[in-house]
């Protein structure tokens, strides 16, 4: 049980860079697509919770892309590891979520780039 715990906790501090060569692992190696591995984590374990928990989860929406639109894109490129034309069509099509489920500290840095950047986001 620790030994998952630990892997957990591996899996928890990746960074983006790291959670798309995961990915590419994951889809070259195993055949196992990546969209289908997040629904499985992001359904987590089976069981009743309690519903007065504080929420560990976040998701970051952007808002609008702002005054500063192309430093936005850029931005959203570097962050979620998407390819130029991907990041553009997030930001194009505001309001979306750039990421979905990470640690409150995570989300609260990923708001701060992004209106540091000049972009207006909401954390859920």
């Amino acid at each position: 049980m620790a030994e998952l715990k630990d892997f957990a906790e591996q899996l928890v501090n990746l960074t983006v860079k790291e959670v798309n060569e995961l990915a590419t692992i994951l889809k070259d190696e195993y055949g196992i697509e990546p969209a289908a591995a997040a629904v499985a984590v992001a359904a987590g374990p089976a069981g009743g919770g309690d519903a007065a928990e504080e929420q560990t989860e976040f998701d970051v929406i952007l808002k609008a892309a702002g005054g500063s639109k192309l430093a936005v894109v850029k931005l959203v490129k570097e962050l979620t590891g998407l390819g130029l034309k991907e990041a553009k069509g997030l930001v194009d099509d505001a309001p979306s979520a750039i990421k979905e489920g990470v640690s409150k500290d995570e989300a609260e840095g990923l708001k701060s780039s992004l209106e540091e950047a000049g972009a207006e986001v909401e954390l859920k």
